[in-house]
């Protein structure tokens, strides 16, 4: 189950002790290099584990941000005593268009994409993303728009857009 570290990031490593340590040790390093930590996941795959970072940054996250964010971590784990003795692969990606809105800055960075809401009514919505603030967010339809609060959205999904005239 899925710890949180943060108010905005989430730690899951099978609930092991170490899950403080490793999200301190990422969200300081990662921090350092100007990004935010959206996820971490440990997972085993055989013998090994996986251990997988998902970043995101206002402007998003390029090749080199990841390149950056790959050699520190990989340094500052090293370094460190926080993944034990048991081998494992470390794999750094951006947040990535399929996972849901769930904080504040989600909304700022996808201002003006499609996306599509589910409500706590249970009724969907779709709209562009218009001006949002740590409270909420004004959807645009295509002829009305209005303000929700957070509080009022279940899941929030960008959709992807092949051929956006405006973009």
């Amino acid at each position: 189950m899925p710890v949180p570290t943060t108010a905005e990031s989430q730690v899951n490593t099978g609930g092991r002790a170490m899950d403080e340590r490793l999200a301190t040790l990422v969200e300081e390093c990662v921090s350092a290099l100007g990004l935010d930590l959206e996820a971490i996941e440990l997972t085993p795959a055989g013998n090994k584990r996986v251990l997988r970072i998902a970043l995101d940054r206002d402007g998003g996250v390029g090749i080199d941000h990841i390149t950056d964010a790959t050699r520190a971590l990989s340094e500052e784990l090293d370094a460190s005593d926080v993944m034990g003795s048991q081998p494992y692969t470390l794999e750094v990606t951006s947040r990535g268009v399929d996972r849901p809105l769930t904080a504040p800055r989600h909304w700022r960075r996808n201002a003006g994409r499609l996306v599509r809401l589910r409500l706590t009514d249970d009724s969907s919505i779709d709209g562009r993303i218009g001006e949002s603030d740590d409270h909420g967010v004004v959807i645009e339809g295509r002829t009305t728009s209005q303000r929700l609060t957070y509080d009022q959205i279940t899941t929030a999904l960008v959709q992807t857009e092949l051929n956006r005239k405006d973009a």
